[in-house]
């Protein structure tokens, strides 16, 4: 009985040293941890089920829909275009990566075009808040069309950009809120869904 009482105080002397060892260990995170703004937990959860749900990262990282049946590409190139321009976006043009694959390459690729907006007051903001932002602009909306021939339109996914970090100031997170919402929006139009 001796024994097994020695061995259950053993036990719990290393439990508590080894939660003290992880306390020590985590304790410089969980400050940092309260830093961050106040969703940005939120964020990596959701984040993580999605990668935990598709076993994929990129999926977590985009906003997408598919474009109605029966729309043309070109169809949805003009809804695109109206959207910016009802928004305020400028059109910093289109990188059409189905030519550029054929040119260097002599093969075929599908359809795949990067169209690319700016808001430059939003942007000039946001690189003076942390030049690193630059990175993820301008704002971009890609049109592609999948093997099964289904024109589809995704956008990247700023909610990490804007919460997953440190706060940004209210009005520029307000802002960039906005801009997201904008090129959610201008996806959905051009997908032919009501916003």
């Amino acid at each position: 009985m001796r024994l097994v009482r020695n061995l259950l105080a053993l036990v719990g002397v290393l439990a508590l040293v080894t939660l003290g060892v992880a306390i020590l260990a985590l304790e410089p995170y969980v400050n940092k941890a309260r830093s961050l703004d106040e969703a940005a937990l939120a964020v990596y959860a959701g984040m993580a089920r999605t990668i935990l749900e598709t076993g994929d990262p990129m999926e977590a990282m985009v906003y997408q829909r598919r474009a109605a049946a029966g729309l043309s590409v070109s169809e949805v190139e003009t809804a695109l275009d109206q959207a910016a321009r009802e928004f305020g976006l400028h059109s910093l043009g289109t990188l059409a990566v189905q030519r550029q694959v054929l040119a260097q390459t002599g093969r075929d690729f599908p359809l795949l075009q990067i169209h690319l907006f700016c808001d430059p007051d939003l942007a000039s903001d946001l690189i003076r808040h942390n030049p690193s932002m630059a990175a993820f602009l301008p704002c971009r909306v890609i049109v592609y069309r999948d093997e099964d021939e289904r024109i589809w339109l995704m956008t990247p996914n700023l909610d990490l950009v804007i919460h997953g970090g440190r706060p940004l100031p209210l009005v520029l997170q307000e802002r960039a809120l906005g801009l997201q919402q904008m090129l959610r929006d201008m996806v959905d139009k051009a997908a032919g869904a009501d916003a």
